[in-house]
């Protein structure tokens, strides 16, 4: 197996296999359940709005894919300053079943020199998701444009407990980007290595998955890289991966 093959294969079992449009139906989720069983692995997780996490899963489980994690958004897109908005909806994501949050910081108020908004939202999450329900914390670094308030939002979301860092929505400009991960894993390096990392929007291809895996593997080393600690969101990137690991299949490539 070529080496892209191999990282093929490895960004497939690391993958968050997402659909966030407002036109998504059940049909949509029903097929994405399946597209995330594939003949060379199955994906980490499904990510879904919370309106479709019960018929998730139970198709995943029809499908003997109960270990397939759900992933669902609060306070998404927008990522406003209301940690009570951002509870409630945190709730009751997991009320339907979520295993897996994922939460947008408050990052337009960083940007305007509020710090402690965006540690009381995440805060206040962790605590309602507990050591049961992972929650990742998207910071929208493409809106906050700078190393030192990406590196800014990822502290803050750390020392307020997230399980995870996320780099982006995927509803922005600019989504994951190298110079922001990099910046993102050197502070999960000096300061947790126990949080995860998350690259999303915008790697569609295993060229660009490789490129991730190996800056993630110089800063946090090659025993890091496992979906306990390391994710792709999108929807694009799994035709890609199974092309390149010459897997027949008919999933359109789409804009995550």
């Amino acid at each position: 197996m070529s080496d892209l093959k191999q990282t093929a294969k490895t960004a497939l079992s690391l993958m968050d296999l997402t659909s966030l449009n407002d036109s998504d139906t059940s049909d949509t989720i029903i097929n994405l359940c399946h597209q995330a069983n594939t003949p060379v692995g199955h994906t980490a997780a499904i990510c879904i709005y919370p309106q479709f996490i019960i018929l998730a899963k139970k198709t995943l489980a029809d499908l003997g894919l109960s270990h397939v994690k759900i992933a669902t958004v609060t306070n998404f897109p927008m990522g406003v300053a209301d940690v009570s908005l951002a509870v409630k909806q945190t709730q009751q994501a997991i009320k339907l079943g979520a295993d897996e949050v994922d939460v947008v910081f408050p990052y337009r108020a960083l940007i305007q020199g509020d710090e402690a908004i965006g540690f009381d939202l995440v805060k206040a999450c962790k605590a309602v998701c507990g050591d049961q329900t992972t929650l990742k914390v998207i910071i929208e670094s493409g809106e906050l444009k700078t190393p030192a308030l990406i590196q800014k939002a990822s502290e803050i979301s750390i020392q307020a407990g997230a399980d995870f860092i996320k780099t982006s929505t995927g509803k922005v400009s600019v989504n994951a980007t190298l110079d922001a991960a990099e910046v993102m894993l050197n502070v999960i390096k000096e300061t947790d290595t126990n949080v995860g990392f998350k690259a999303a929007g915008g790697v569609k291809t295993a060229q660009d998955a490789d490129a991730y895996l190996t800056l993630a593997t110089e800063i946090l080393g090659k025993d890091w890289i496992q979906a306990s600690s390391f994710r792709f969101g999108a929807s694009s990137l799994l035709a890609n991966l199974l092309s390149e690991l010459d897997v027949e299949h008919d999933i359109a490539e789409s804009a995550y």
